[in-house]
């Protein structure tokens, strides 16, 4: 290639690698992940659906069919990639999820990216939380809304949405109704595994928005199959599905496929299809892709996400009350977040609810699959665990922020509480190592009097 932009692009890798933050699709940093033997902490395969025999039976059977034609359609959902198959899921998702309208996307990241590409006009706000998925950055970065219109509000604070929201009414479009605000949320967030307080977050914005022209997005990406009666998610499971103006649920997690669904009324639905550029200019999803996402779901209606489920959520409470047995939310080299939830709240539908049903009294569980050990060695930690058999990543900057490193641990139905008690053993071991290494080190601050000192001496010297 050569020339400038040879020496652009070599420069900035060389910079990240440098900072240790250069990203890399090789598996040769570590031979041992290629290994059956590795206990997976890792993948986003919560509900352990991807080695589910019964799934795997259930989607052979439909493919095997005389009448499956599992590959295709090569084309647009506009040209002639709109088939029944896609109309029916749609269907399907939309009354499962108990929404008016439903529209597949080949993903979550073109699904908010999409959507927020295209709805907020120039003239709205974008209000997000501070933590909100990067595939919605982009979504508004490519939107009508100017980067002084767009504006972060501290991770899943209720005050502080309050008072951006407060501050905003004070415009007399937003006061008069005229222009809208957009609120991104997620219900579960992947890095931090902490749930919203998203009943408040809609409180909020309906007490201040009193117009109507306050409109919440809400991502269930990581909450999907988790959360709410048969896998429904946090919005179901706090019966505010007829208070959310979008939701997007994606595929690519519990569910073990890929792929996404925008879950709206059949307005809002009709102008995804004309204005949303990554559903109008990408070959829509494979038939194959449909079937799979059809009986992933099929096992969550005949309850065996949440047999699953439950078993996360106990697994999540065995490991952090394990945990926090040595490790507090200032403790070092590894850390908890501070709020990291490990108990069930109970919760009454709603009766405006959009038949979100059970209609009897249920649980959602406010335990998270996601629990992130806080350190400033995280790639050290990794190594450590996976050399005693467990699978986990480090998560650096600039997927989150520095000083904000860590360890993720993500629980899986198909763990054993065996499993999860023997990696809270070898964190422990980890941190005996690290203390004894510190120990065994010249003090920092004997050395600072020291050289302090010698310095003072010399210029009495002089």
């Amino acid at each position: 290639m050569g020339g400038i932009l040879e020496e652009r692009l070599s420069r900035a890798l060389s910079a990240r690698k440098e900072k240790q933050t250069k990203r890399t699709l090789s598996p040769s940093r570590h031979p041992q992940l290629i290994s059956s033997n590795l206990v997976d902490f890792s993948s986003n395969d919560y509900l352990s659906f991807a080695q589910s025999p019964i799934l795997k039976r259930k989607l052979l059977t439909t493919l095997s069919k005389p009448s499956a034609r599992p590959l295709g359609p090569s084309s647009s959902r506009l040209l002639d990639g709109n088939t029944p198959a896609h109309l029916a899921l749609e269907s399907e998702l939309a009354d499962f999820l108990r929404a008016e309208a439903g529209l597949l996307f080949n993903s979550g990241f073109d699904a908010n990216a999409g959507l927020w590409a295209c709805l907020p006009s120039k003239d709205d706000f974008i209000v997000y939380d501070a933590l909100i998925h990067a595939s919605t950055h982009d979504g508004m970065r490519a939107s009508r809304v100017l980067p002084q219109r767009r504006i972060p509000f501290k991770h899943n604070s209720v005050a502080d949405l309050q008072e951006i929201l407060l501050r905003l009414k004070e415009e007399q479009a937003i006061r008069s109704g005229v222009a809208c605000v957009w609120v991104a949320v997620e219900t579960l967030y992947s890095m931090d595994g902490d749930l919203a307080p998203l009943a408040e977050l809609v409180e909020a914005v309906e007490t201040i928005l009193d117009r109507g022209n306050g409109h919440m997005v809400v991502d269930e990406a990581h909450s999907t199959g988790l959360y709410g009666p048969q896998g429904r998610g946090v919005v179901c499971a706090l019966s505010l599905a007829n208070r959310i103006t979008i939701r997007v649920h994606t595929f690519g997690k519990a569910m073990s496929c890929s792929g996404a669904v925008v879950l709206s009324n059949p307005l809002i639905r009709s102008y995804l299809v004309n204005y949303a550029r990554p559903l109008i200019y990408s070959t829509t999803m494979p038939n194959m892709n449909i079937v799979a996402i059809q009986k992933s779901f099929e096992m969550l209606q005949e309850g065996y996400g949440d047999k699953a489920a439950n078993k996360v959520h106990s697994l999540a409470t065995l490991l952090l009350e394990t945990l926090s047995q040595f490790i507090t939310p200032t403790s070092t080299p590894i850390s908890l977040p501070s709020i990291l939830p490990s108990s069930v709240s109970t919760v009454s539908p709603s009766s405006a609810c959009l038949d979100c049903q059970p209609s009897h009294q249920h649980q959602l569980q406010s335990t998270s699959p996601i629990i992130p050990l806080l350190t400033p060695e995280p790639a050290e930690l990794a190594r450590f665990l996976i050399g005693k058999g467990f699978l986990v990543r480090p998560i650096t900057y600039p997927t989150v922020p520095r000083g904000e490193e860590r360890v993720r641990v993500c629980l899986h139905a198909g763990n054993t509480e065996k499993e999860v008690l023997s990696l809270a053993n070898f964190v422990k071991e980890w941190i005996e190592i690290k203390e004894e290494e510190k120990l065994n080190q010249p003090s920092t601050i004997a050395g600072s009097a020291i050289a302090g000192g010698r310095k003072l001496a010399l210029q009495a010297k002089l």
